[in-house]
């Protein structure tokens, strides 16, 4: 039987009418799922005792368990999943602070496979390589987790594919996940609050352009060029920029969505004025914000964190050029859940 979660109501329906129950009580438990946001079928009180008792042995709606919660100073949160196979993966949710915005915002960072292949090099997340994908449900199940968790009828309200694992190199699976997501009877959300984060796989790049999802689409950039791109994230071998800049601009002529370039500043390593420059000079072929995010440590990595008015200088440069940047805050650090710490297995208690 597949992840309850991939299931639709007619779906549940059907797997429930197969055991020789009435039509009905497919309807009653798709509606604990997923308008009560309820796992434990023991819980189910319109259904009998026996019903549920019997149920419960085979119908899981969570398949992993919470092996640790940690909680940084600022908000953040972090669980470190294990799913029934003894994988492990981490998803955060970060709140917005009081007065941040005009209402509040729960988004949840959620991983796309158990590990990763990319070997970004100042990433935690692909130190132990990839051991699998995750499956629709299991991706969507880090959300469902976090809704339960929230209580009080409060939900994630944003969803940003920007945890552990290359989303496009999980293609079906992610799609599949963000559609449930999207659906009105299930997760609920808006595809315009939900971000997908890549290194850059074009052709996958093209594919999502036609898919006709009008989410946000965020390009793991990191370098101005090749060369230097490729040393740091050697997945990018034979993905050359030029060819990034052009689906990039496929996306946007099918979406109307402007990309997101990301770009992790390592100190004295891509943070030069040069870097800048050619930085500036990639964004006027491309409609597209940048985000500079500031290098978090990672244990047993070299990398430095570069000073702030090294990234201030790096972000008036790029203004000065007419580029739409913007630094993005990074929060969770010391619960080792800000961007590029989430790994397979935490290093501190």
């Amino acid at each position: 039987m597949k992840h309850i979660l991939e299931m639709t109501c007619d779906d549940l329906t059907a797997e429930l009418q197969g055991r020789g129950l009435p039509r009905f009580r497919g309807r009653q438990v798709f509606e604990w799922i997923w308008a009560k946001r309820v796992a434990d079928l023991n819980a189910m009180t319109n259904l009998s005792k026996d019903l549920r008792s019997k149920l419960a042995k085979s119908i899981h709606p969570t398949t992993s368990r919470i092996v640790r919660r940690r909680d940084a100073e600022d908000g953040v949160s972090k669980l470190l999943l294990e799913f029934t196979d003894g994988d492990r993966i981490e998803t955060v949710l970060i709140p917005t602070r009081e007065g941040e915005t005009a209402s509040p915002r729960r988004t949840a960072c959620i991983s796309t496979q158990v590990g990763c292949a990319m070997g970004c090099v100042f990433c935690a997340s692909g130190l132990d390589g990839l051991r699998r994908d995750l499956t629709a449900g299991e991706i969507v199940e880090q959300v469902f987790q976090w809704d339960i968790s929230l209580g009080d009828d409060l939900r994630v309200t944003h969803v940003v594919l920007m945890g552990m694992g290359e989303p496009l190199a999980n293609y079906d699976a992610t799609i599949a996940a963000i559609g449930i997501l999207i659906d009105p009877d299930r997760g609920g959300l808006s595809a315009r609050h939900i971000t997908l984060s890549t290194v850059g796989l074009p052709h996958r790049m093209r594919q999502l352009a036609r898919e006709g999802i009008p989410l946000t689409l965020a390009v793991s950039l990191h370098a101005p060029n090749d060369e230097l791109r490729q040393k740091l994230i050697p997945a990018a071998k034979g993905m050359p920029i030029a060819d990034l800049i052009a689906a990039g601009n496929e996306y946007f002529s099918y979406t109307g969505r402007e990309l997101t370039l990301e770009y992790v500043l390592l100190a004295g390593v891509n943070d030069s004025t040069q870097c800048a420059e050619e930085l500036a000079h990639l964004t006027r072929k491309l409609r597209c914000n940048v985000n500079l995010i500031r290098y978090n440590t990672v244990e047993g990595l070299s990398f430095d964190r570069p000073a702030e008015r090294a990234v201030l200088a790096f972000r008036d440069q790029l203004r000065r050029r007419g580029a739409n940047v913007q630094i993005r805050a990074s929060r969770g650090a010391d619960a080792e859940a800000a961007c590029g710490q989430l790994r397979q297995t935490s290093v501190s208690p």
